[in-house]
């Protein structure tokens, strides 16, 4: 009998006598499933389950003052809870401290980055000593999210139902979970922990700057775009933030359309026709590929002997990490994670880097210009002055002292990645830049674009005004994303300081400045092609090769 004698084929080890046992005929097909079920019916009528205001006796119902903890506590409480997903644990071993869910670049839920990763290891989120907080702006991510339509990870269900189509396939090792895998992801919507992520942001949004409500004499205006995960993602902070029971009275929520022929600072590419064109908005999909086909050569050797009947890519073995992310941050836990060594997901977390910096981030030519409406809006906030007549991308039909007002205490704004990141390019980060462009064949030393940490699911950046020393008069203003304290001297005025503060005016003025040299026309509307090699760190197609290319 042979049933223990062991052969080594490649990599894979088959034991003669013992079968692999053949995918599953349904292997790789989608599944779904919806809430309520369409045949279900209710049967409960009103009168049998009235709500808390009809039933009454709520018990004793006195109310408390407003949380300012982002001023009163001696420390910031830090985003580094990921449940109730499973934390996922790389294949081989792991270095100490390695957190595969903190390489997902865009696809990572938030966590909060240490001020020290921008230069600033002093700094915290918390208000500095002897100053005092008078107005905050918050711009955030949607939460965490399906794929979008058509993504590789679906591409790669239905390459694997094709073979079972086609004859089959086997998986055995670390992919034998492929002989009964379904893809259970739908598209675009909201996952039940990016419902989570917003009501949480909101509930931290209320302890750290509730006390500003005190300063409202209107009801707050926020705002998001109609797509779904946004509209739901900002609902989501409000019931965090104003509570389940008062949410849908306590404010206003502006939703402004997200589709072709409307302008929207929150989901601004519609308005820029370059930003849309594949050799100029989608330049930085060339330069990952051939960052993917590098990094997971190697991986591919690895892998592809553990599957007969399915030619593997390096494409595909890409789609496969994508998967272990979306599935995680959908579905709680994902097989694909463990398939993957920790250098290959540091990989992974690189090629996110790459394609933000050179399609949303300072190495595209149409970023500052993307990110232009928003950071008018911005300005015109901090000035009280209104925006009037035609700007980038803004919509003028809002632009009243109803749907915009410009006298709030808390700005809520709704966005999405790839716009965060090209608003830090027109706010000229330069942090951020300083690192220079992303080469495509190596990740370097000590880069400053790390995506994770700039837009994951639910990425925050948050404005505060303050006043130093504390009065009711705002004197400075600093810039915080995912808790990691932004500096502004790359800004012209503004000065070193150890807790990223600039003079309020100097920074209006600077960002004047800056809206002022961004030739939105041109970015957007010009007939040029993206320089070779892409040598771009501040979002702006080069001034001094403009000539001729228009």
């Amino acid at each position: 009998m042979l049933s223990g004698l062991l052969l080594v084929l490649g990599s894979a080890p088959l034991v003669l006598g013992s079968a692999v046992p053949k995918a599953s005929s349904y292997a790789g097909s989608h599944t779904s499933a919806v809430w309520p079920p369409p045949d279900a019916t209710n049967t409960g009528l009103g009168s049998y389950f009235p709500d808390g205001s009809q039933v009454g006796y709520p018990g004793p119902t006195p109310t408390g003052d407003e949380a300012e903890a982002i001023q009163t506590a001696p420390a910031a409480s830090e985003m580094e809870s990921i449940y109730p997903l499973t934390d996922p644990i790389a294949y081989g071993s792991e270095k100490p401290g390695f957190d595969p869910i903190r390489y997902w670049g865009n696809l990572s839920p938030w966590y909060s980055v240490p001020s020290s990763a921008h230069g600033l290891p002093e700094a915290s989120p918390q208000i500095p000593e002897g100053c005092s907080i008078n107005q905050v702006h918050l711009l955030h991510r949607h939460g965490a999210r399906y794929p979008t339509s058509g993504g590789g990870p679906a591409g790669f269900a239905d390459k694997l139902q094709n073979a079972t189509i086609g004859g089959g396939f086997t998986a055995s090792g670390s992919l034998e979970f492929l002989n009964a895998w379904t893809y259970k992801l739908g598209a675009e919507l909201l996952t039940p922990f990016g419902r989570e992520q917003l009501f949480n942001l909101g509930v931290g949004f209320r302890v750290k700057y509730g006390d500003l409500l005190k300063n409202f004499t209107e009801l707050p205006v926020f705002r998001t775009t109609s797509q779904d995960r946004m509209l739901h993602s900002a609902l989501n902070f409000a019931a965090g933030f104003f509570g389940i029971d008062s949410y849908q009275t306590d404010y206003n929520e502006l939703i402004i359309v997200e589709s072709d022929g409307y302008n929207n600072t929150l989901a601004p590419w519609n308005a820029c026709p370059n930003n849309n064109l594949e050799s100029i908005g989608y330049y930085g999909d060339s330069l990952q590929d051939q960052w993917i086909e590098t990094y997971l050569a190697p991986t591919l050797e690895r892998l592809q002997p553990l599957v007969q009947g399915v030619n593997l890519t390096t494409s595909d073995l890409y789609n496969m990490q994508s998967a272990c992310a979306y599935e995680t941050v959908a579905l709680g836990f994902s097989d694909f994670c463990g398939v993957f060594t920790e250098e290959e997901w540091e990989g992974f977390n690189y090629a996110l880097d790459v394609s933000f910096w050179y399609s949303y981030g300072p190495g595209n030519p149409t970023s500052a210009a993307i990110g232009l409406g928003w950071v008018g809006e911005m300005v015109s906030r901090l000035t009280q002055t209104p925006i009037t007549g035609a700007f980038a991308e803004v919509n003028t039909t809002l632009m009243n002292n109803i749907t915009f007002p410009l006298n709030q205490p808390i700005y809520v704004d709704a966005t999405h990645d790839t716009i965060i990141s090209a608003i830090l390019a027109t706010m000229n980060f330069t942090s951020l830049a300083s690192g220079g462009p992303l080469p495509a064949d190596h990740i370097p030393a000590n880069r400053s674009w790390i995506t994770t940490q700039i837009s994951p699911f639910a990425s925050n950046l948050v404005g505060q005004v303050l006043s130093c020393p504390a009065s009711d008069v705002s004197t400075h203003i600093r810039w915080i994303l995912n808790d990691g304290v932004l500096p502004l001297t790359g800004l012209n005025g503004c000065p070193e300081d150890k807790n990223g503060l600039c003079p309020l005016a100097t920074y209006i003025s600077v960002m004047k400045e800056r809206i002022a040299e961004i030739d939105y026309d041109f970015d957007c509307y010009a007939n040029y092609t993206v320089p070779t090699p892409d040598t771009i760190i501040d979002g702006r197609y080069p001034p001094a090769l403009r000539n001729g290319t228009a």
